[in-house]
């Protein structure tokens, strides 16, 4: 799959003082790498940028990218973002090879949460406990997104990455090379119990109303 098309031009201007001009010019910083060729230092539209990484599938698909004409499939590495604007201050690209598999990390969608189990049974609370998750494929195979049913899960019950289901020529990298795949997905957590408000009455300490009952007893 590849929807999105990138269009980039070849960064002639180096140094902090350069960077900041094109920054102000609207432009991200970025750079291309991989695939045996040299690294090439480019600048995209920020605006173009904005609007591209608010697709979730951009972070797990091929993109194309086009330097000044010239198309190479890419995927998205390394992304830095400003610590409180919106704005996206550098941008990575690893060149792919469609032979090669490649490792990516592609987003969880949870389903039949409004079903599960321990929510409409037992009054519990889903926790999720990861957004995303770390795959490896080839270019051709990389899933939109990692499906995750919730729907049995009673009270307590915990997902591990182990219990995924991945597509065919999908797999989970942590489990790769001996990894066990234990870390939580998800689970269902037992409701918090909402600690009972304070009457009026509660607020007043004995003192105090022993002291209001002897001054009612007390003559003018």
């Amino acid at each position: 799959m590849e929807d999105i098309i990138l269009n980039a031009e070849i960064r002639s201007e180096m140094g902090k003082g350069a960077s900041r001009r094109l920054r102000k010019a609207g432009k991200v910083l970025g750079i291309v790498y991989g695939g045996k060729k040299d690294a090439v230092s480019i600048q995209l539209s920020h605006s173009d940028m904005l609007k591209a990484t608010s697709n979730e599938s951009f972070y797990s698909q091929v993109l194309g990218l086009s330097i000044e004409g010239k198309k190479e499939k890419v995927v998205i590495k390394d992304m830095q973002r400003h610590p409180w604007k919106p704005v996206i201050m550098h941008m990575d690209f690893n060149r792919i090879n469609e032979s090669e598999t490649l490792n990516i990390r592609v987003p969880i969608h949870f389903v039949n949460e409004d079903l599960c189990v321990g929510v409409k049974q037992d009054g519990g609370v889903i926790a999720h406990l990861a957004a995303d998750i770390e795959v490896t494929c080839l270019p051709a195979s990389i899933p939109e997104f990692v499906e995750v049913d919730v729907e049995a899960l009673s009270l307590g019950d915990v997902l591990h990455m182990y219990d995924l289901s991945m597509p065919e020529g999908v797999e989970i990298t942590a489990m790769l090379h001996g990894g066990d795949g234990a870390a939580a997905i998800v689970q269902v957590n037992a409701p918090r119990l909402e600690e009972e408000e304070p009457t009026q009455e509660d607020d007043v300490p004995e003192e105090d109303a022993s002291e209001t009952d002897e001054s009612a007893d007390t003559p003018d």
